[in-house]
């Protein structure tokens, strides 16, 4: 697990030039400001640009953007869940009115938003790299009154298209003291969705692999499908819940003897928030419950929170959470492993 994550990291860093194009966009701000850049695209009331002359990505406020033209590509979701995907064009607006967005989609087909209404913009291309966002962390943590260490490694990725998109992510955690065996954990996460005609409502599949020697768990692989829904979808907050069905196969074992294995069908209810506040701070939060079907009263949960603060450019510190909970865990185990961690952040594309 831990060469995967190394892997994934050199692949990412490797990969991050590739996502640079000529900076021919123009951006006028409200203040009479007149920007030519790159427009990476538009999160949590953010659009990310790179200038010629400055290094990293620049983060503007969308709220006070004038006007914007972009011969690029870009995918365009609002808060009604509508996904449109063409070049933007825009006019400047009276005072006191909302800017008017323009999205091309062809030369028959055009479409105008008020620039409040626009959630999301993703630039995208037909080149498969270009299509990719996402971040890499690490942390450690070292006292010597005990010589314990604690080292944190992550990294996440998002390939998002027209009506679908798929995500990824690993975590690793390795703790250490003087006298005490080290305890690992290792979690790697799969999911995809796909955009239902109904705005805002959607299809899911999730697939997670858990290893913790806190549960005594070797290999815990939990495969679930579902319909959601976004409950909230603005520029300050996203907030969605899927509910369904799951299936989890769990290998356990206690001072390294094998233990056997544990088949369990369980309902399944996963919620997905992120909160915004500009280009500060971020808040990301996903939940899991399981309350099992084929062992009724057991009740499984589990949940990751990750607290981000820009530092400079796209590097952040966070402070992260993890927590495994289980109601009815095998005799001689634990029923829960949590965790906290801090350390740095950096970001490529869009995350």
């Amino acid at each position: 697990m831990h060469i995967l994550a190394v892997v994934i990291g050199i692949v990412l860093l490797y990969a991050a030039p590739l996502f640079a194009r000529e900076k021919t966009d123009v951006l006028v701000m409200k203040n009479g400001d007149r920007i030519t850049c790159e427009v990476k695209g538009l999160d949590g009331g953010v659009l990310y640009v790179s200038l010629d002359y400055v290094d990293g990505t620049v983060y503007v406020d969308w709220s006070k953007v004038a006007r914007l033209e972009s011969r690029q590509i870009f995918l365009v979701r609002t808060r009604d869940g509508s996904i449109y995907k063409g070049t933007l064009n825009s006019r400047q607006a009276a005072v006191g009115l909302p800017v008017t967005i323009q999205i091309i989609e062809s030369p028959e087909r055009q479409v105008e938003l008020e620039s409040p209404q626009i959630v999301t913009m993703l630039a995208t291309s037909d080149t498969f790299w270009k299509r990719f966002s996402g971040e890499v962390s690490f942390g450690t943590i070292y006292s010597k009154g005990n010589q314990s260490t604690q080292y944190t490694l992550g990294a996440q990725t998002a390939y998002v298209r027209e009506r679908w998109s798929a995500q990824a992510s690993f975590d690793s955690t390795l703790s250490s003291s003087a006298g005490v065996n080290a305890s690992t954990r290792n979690s790697l996460t799969l999911g995809a969705r796909h955009l239902l005609p109904r705005n805002n409502w959607f299809y899911s599949g999730l697939g997670t692999f858990l290893q913790s020697s806190e549960q005594g768990i070797t290999l815990q692989s939990t495969l679930g499908v579902g319909i959601g829904r976004y409950l909230k979808n603005t520029n300050r907050a996203r907030i969605s819940v899927l509910c369904g069905g799951a299936w989890q196969n769990t290998n356990y074992h206690q001072a390294l003897v094998p233990l056997g294995k544990e088949n369990l069908a369980a309902a399944l209810v996963y919620a997905d928030a992120r909160l915004f506040r500009f280009s500060k701070s971020n808040l990301d939060v996903t939940a899991a419950l399981l309350p099992a079907i084929s062992d009724p009263g057991r009740v499984r949960f589990n949940t990751n929170a990750t607290y981000y603060i820009k530092l400079i450019s796209n590097l952040k510190w966070n402070l992260s959470f993890y927590g495994n909970w289980d109601s009815r865990p095998p005799a001689g185990l634990s029923g829960s492993d949590y965790g906290s961690s801090s350390g740095v952040s950096w970001t490529f594309g869009l995350k």
